[in-house]
């Protein structure tokens, strides 16, 4: 039986609820398509993020397993590091304008360790986990707020073996500020993130946490449900689709010991269990 470290994650909201950041990707998209999100919160804060290719469900699952390491065991990273790895990790996150003095998170760990705590059939399969890692760098990040502009890079990348310790990456500020409990942050159940075989339910599934507190419920519209998964367009053939995937990703839900109760049809009201996280 394996051993779990990892019981919980302590995320950024604004990287679990900007509409289509990770979503349902057809096959071959990420040839043909590019990653331009915006997304705006609170009083006049925008936040855009860019990048060559759009992220799916597995760079979802990823970046969960490397800011739950963070959280963990991760070593803030000051705006003026000590250490040639610390700098170079810093200047990997390209800081520009007030993020060149936010903090950031580094961490080191291994490919298996990794793919064992998000859990990865076959932990001794980095490949999959490379590509998540480059498409996460590519990434650029632009926050504006009044007349502040932070910008940086999703995720510093800088070095990848396959030896003990595969990975050095440095988690941006908005993440690091999660992490670390100074920002806003939302808790996910890694027992749950474990369980989850179903893209479509990954998805819904960080979406949902960051809006429905422990022990609390929310009613939803399934066509809701589905534009948390589905971002882009579709004609009404397609649209069934997504919604019958949706259905389903709702009842994964229930497997999980999340409840689910369709009151109307096609309205549910979704309960999160109370958390089992014991870690501050």
């Amino acid at each position: 039986m394996q051993k779990f470290e990892l019981d919980h994650i302590r995320h950024d909201a604004v990287h679990c609820l900007a509409p289509g950041l990770f979503r349902a990707l057809k096959r071959g998209e990420r040839r043909t398509t590019k990653l331009d999100i915006v997304y705006e919160y609170g009083d006049g804060v925008r936040v855009e993020f860019s990048g060559p290719e759009p992220l799916g469900a597995d760079d979802l699952r990823v970046l969960q397993g490397l800011v739950a390491l963070a959280g963990l065991e991760g070593k803030p990273l000051r705006s003026i590091p000590k250490t040639p790895v610390g700098i170079a990790l810093r200047e990997l996150l390209e800081p520009r304008w007030e993020a060149a003095t936010d903090e950031a998170v580094a961490l080191v760990c291994s490919y298996r360790r990794l793919a064992r705590e998000i859990g990865y059939a076959r932990i001794e399969c980095s490949r999959p986990i490379k590509a998540s890692i480059e498409r996460l760098w590519k990434v650029s990040i632009i926050v504006q707020s009044g007349q502040q502009r932070r910008g940086f890079r999703l995720l510093a990348d800088y070095q990848t073996d396959d030896g003990p310790q595969g990975i050095h990456i440095a988690l941006n500020p908005l993440l690091a500020g999660a992490v670390l409990g100074t920002d806003r942050h939302i808790r996910i159940d890694m027992v749950e993130v474990r369980k989850l075989k179903n893209e479509s339910t990954r998805l819904l599934h960080q979406r949902l946490c960051a809006m429905i507190n422990p022990g609390s419920a929310l009613g939803l519209k399934l066509t809701t449900l589905c534009a948390y998964i589905f971002t882009t367009e579709a004609n009404a053939a397609t649209t069934r689709k997504r919604l019958t995937r949706t259905r389903k990703a709702v009842e994964d839900l229930r497997e999980i010991g999340w409840t689910v109760t369709e009151y109307v049809k096609d309205k549910y009201k979704i309960g999160r269990p109370r958390t089992n996280c014991h870690r501050p």
